[in-house]
C-alpha cells in the first residue's frame, strides 16, 4: 500500500514539470529530466536491499584521469563521453561496446583539466560540446559525425602566462588561463543545442604538493586577460547557431555598486574607490569574464532556461573591474528560443573570492500561502540554497546556512584574509538531487576557509608592476566534507548531515528507494538512507569519483552506474586516478 502511495504521489509531483516524458527505465538526459533533479522513480534498490549490491560491468575507456562524465541511458544503449572528448555507446545491460567515436582535437592550447561532463542524446543523434571549442553532432546507431560546428578557438586572444611571476610562484605545477572551451553536458530543446563556455575568467591555478584550488593558488592577474562568457544555441538538425547572449553586459556593467548582496549580507566594497576607478576602465566587460559551467533546467511551458553564471575577471582580483560586474554570479532565466534575458538573481555582486554560480539549477514546486509555486532552486558556493520564483526570479526562501560562514566577503587584503568557504565553496560544481515528494535536497558540502592575499611582482624593465590575489589552504582551520539533507518543503531548515571519510565529489542521486547515492574522492561510491542519513552500503571503486552516479533499469532490473577517474587533487591526495565506469546491480 504504501509503494502504491509513493508512486502516486510521484507521478503528481512529475506532472506538469517534464518537458518530454522520461521512460521510467531510461536515464535519458542529463539530470534526468529537464528540472534537472537528478531523481529516479525506480524503486527495485531500496534501503531493504541496496547492501546487495555489487559491480554487474566494468567499462575502461583508456583515458585515466578527469573522470566527469555523466552516462546518459536511452532504450537499453548508454553513452558515455571521456576525458578526452572521446564517445562510447554501449549496452546498457552487459556493458557490450556498440561503437567508439576518437576525437581529434584541433588544438592543445585549452583553459584547464581536458575534462568533460557528459553528452545529450535527442532524435537519433549525440551532441557533444568539446575542450577545443566545438560542437558535435554523432549518429545515435553507428557513431558517425553527422555535423561538426566550430564555436570557439581557445587560443585566441590574449591569456595569463605564469613566466613573469616564476620567481615567487617557485615551480609548482601550472594549469588553466583564460581561454574558452566547454566542460557542461549540452541542453537540447525545442530542436535546439544549447550549451556555454568555460574558461572565461578562470585565472592560473597554481598546484603545490596537495594538488587542487586551495592546495596552491589561485592567480587572478591585473589585466585585460579574461574573456567574455556566452551561452549559444544551435540548430540540432544542422548546426548552425541560432543565438547568443553574453554574460557581461556590455552598457550598464557597473551595475548600481550595491553595498550588500540581494539578500542583505554586506559586501565591505570601497564603493568610493570603485566609482573613482570606473572611468579608467570603461570596457572592462569586454574581457569580463562570466562562464557557464553546468547545464541549464528547462520549463516548456515558460518556455524559459535557468543557467547559473560564472566569476567575473580577473578572477579574486576587482580593483580594474569596477562595479557589480553584470551579468556575472547570477542565476538567470532566459527565453528559450531567442536566448534573451527574462531576469536576473546576482549571488555576489563584485565578486572576489571564485564563488560561480556553478550547480546547476533544479525545478521544484514550493510551497507558498496561496499554494505551491512554479520555483527554481540553486545550490551556492557561497553556503545556502537559493530559491526563487521561476517566472518573475523573486527569492522565495533562502536554506539555513550548510557551513561555518567566516570573514564571508571580507576582500583580499596584502596581509592576507581568511574567508570560508574558499573558491571550491561550499557546493561547487556538481550536482545537487531533489526528491519532489519528500520536499528534500541532497547536497555535497564542503566546509573549509582559504587565505586570499594580494601580491606584487615589482616592476621591471619594460613592464609596470604586476599585482594577482593568490589563495592558499588557511592554516589550522577545518577541512572536511558532509553529505547534507534540507528540507526545503519545510523553510530549509538542515534535516541531516554526515560527515565523509574523503572530500566528497561528482554530485549526488535521489531515488524513490529511499536512498541517497554520492561518491568521494577516496574511491568510494556510498549508498545512504535519504530519510535518516544513515549510510547502507559503499563499494571502492578503486579511483576517485568524479561524476554524477545514475540509475536505469532494463527489462525491470534496477542498475547504478558511476564514473570513476580521479583528477588532479584526488591524486594529490594520495588516492588513484583511473578510467572505469562501474555499474552495479542486485544479484538475480
Amino acid at each position: 500500500m504504501l509503494a502504491a502511495i509513493r508512486r502516486l504521489a510521484l507521478a503528481c509531483a512529475f506532472g506538469g514539470l517534464l518537458a518530454a516524458p522520461a521512460g521510467a527505465e531510461d536515464w535519458p538526459m542529463f539530470g534526468r529530466d529537464h528540472t534537472n533533479r537528478h531523481f529516479s522513480p525506480l524503486t527495485s534498490i531500496d534501503r531493504t536491499n541496496v547492501r546487495g549490491l555489487r559491480p554487474a560491468w566494468i567499462f575502461q575507456t583508456g583515458v585515466t584521469g578527469y573522470f566527469q562524465a555523466e552516462p546518459v541511458v536511452v532504450e537499453g544503449v548508454m553513452y558515455l563521453s571521456t576525458t578526452q572528448n572521446h564517445v562510447a555507446a554501449l549496452e546498457a545491460r552487459t556493458g557490450r561496446v556498440l561503437w567508439t567515436y576518437t576525437h581529434k582535437a584541433r588544438t592543445e592550447k585549452i583553459f584547464g583539466p581536458p575534462s568533460n561532463r557528459g553528452v545529450a542524446v535527442s532524435n537519433g543523434r549525440v551532441f557533444e560540446a568539446t575542450m577545443d571549442g566545438r560542437v558535435i553532432a554523432l549518429d545515435a546507431a553507428t557513431g558517425k559525425v553527422l555535423w561538426d560546428h566550430e564555436a570557439v578557438r581557445p587560443e585566441e586572444g590574449e591569456s595569463e602566462t605564469a613566466s613573469e611571476l616564476a620567481g615567487q610562484l617557485g615551480a609548482a605545477g601550472v594549469q588553466g588561463s583564460s581561454r574558452l572551451g566547454f566542460k557542461m553536458p549540452p541542453l537540447v530543446a525545442e530542436g535546439l543545442v544549447i550549451v556555454g563556455v568555460a574558461g572565461a575568467g578562470y585565472g592560473l591555478h597554481v598546484e603545490d604538493a596537495k594538488g587542487g584550488l586551495d592546495g596552491g593558488a589561485v592567480v587572478g592577474i591585473e589585466g585585460g586577460y579574461g574573456r567574455r562568457g556566452w551561452l549559444a544555441a544551435y540548430d540540432a538538425a544542422t548546426g548552425a547557431e541560432r543565438w547568443r547572449w553574453y554574460v557581461t553586459k556590455e552598457d550598464g556593467w557597473e551595475g548600481v555598486f550595491a553595498e550588500k548582496t540581494a539578500d542583505g549580507v554586506p559586501l565591505h566594497r570601497d564603493i568610493a574607490a570603485e566609482k573613482a576607478a570606473a572611468a579608467k576602465y570603461p570596457e572592462a566587460w569586454r574581457v569580463g569574464g562570466g562562464s557557464l559551467w553546468m547545464t541549464p533546467a528547462y520549463d516548456r511551458e515558460l518556455g524559459l532556461i535557468y543557467v547559473g553564471t560564472g566569476n567575473p575577471a580577473p578572477q579574486n582580483f576587482g580593483l580594474s573591474r569596477p562595479g557589480d560586474n553584470l551579468y556575472t554570479m547570477s542565476l538567470v532565466a532566459l527565453d528559450v528560443a531567442t536566448g534573451r534575458l527574462r531576469w536576473y538573481y546576482q549571488q555576489v555582486p563584485h565578486e572576489e573570492w571564485g564563488y560561480d554560480v556553478a550547480s546547476p539549477p533544479f525545478l521544484l514546486d514550493h510551497p507558498g500561502p496561496n499554494g505551491p509555486v512554479k520555483a527554481v532552486a540553486q545550490g551556492s558556493k557561497t553556503g545556502w540554497i537559493y530559491v526563487h520564483d521561476r517566472t518573475t526570479g523573486a527569492l522565495l526562501a533562502k536554506s539555513a546556512p550548510l557551513i561555518t560562514h567566516k570573514n564571508l566577503y571580507a576582500p583580499p587584503t596584502e596581509a592576507g584574509t581568511v574567508v570560508s568557504p574558499g573558491p571550491l565553496g561550499a557546493i561547487s560544481w556538481h550536482p545537487v538531487a531533489y526528491d519532489p515528494v519528500a520536499g528534500a535536497a541532497f547536497a555535497q558540502v564542503r566546509h573549509g576557509a582559504t587565505t586570499y592575499t594580494v601580491k606584487t611582482v615589482p616592476a621591471a624593465a619594460g613592464r609596470p608592476a604586476i599585482r594577482y590575489t593568490e589563495t592558499s589552504e588557511a592554516k589550522g582551520e577545518p577541512s572536511f566534507s558532509t553529505l547534507t539533507a534540507v528540507d526545503l518543503a519545510g523553510g530549509g531548515a538542515i534535516k541531516w548531515s554526515v560527515k565523509a571519510g574523503s572530500r566528497l565529489s561528482g554530485g549526488t542521486l535521489a531515488t524513490a528507494g529511499g536512498l541517497v547515492f554520492s561518491g568521494e574522492d577516496d574511491g568510494h561510491l556510498d549508498a545512504h538512507d535519504a530519510e535518516t542519513g544513515a549510510m547502507l552500503w559503499r563499494f571502492q571503486c578503486g579511483a576517485g569519483i568524479g561524476g554524477p552516479p545514475i540509475t536505469y533499469a532494463i527489462g525491470g532490473k534496477q542498475y547504478v552506474a558511476v564514473a570513476a577517474g580521479g583528477a588532479s587533487f584526488t591524486k594529490g591526495s594520495g588516492f588513484g586516478t583511473g578510467d572505469a565506469l562501474v555499474v552495479f546491480s542486485l544479484p538475480d
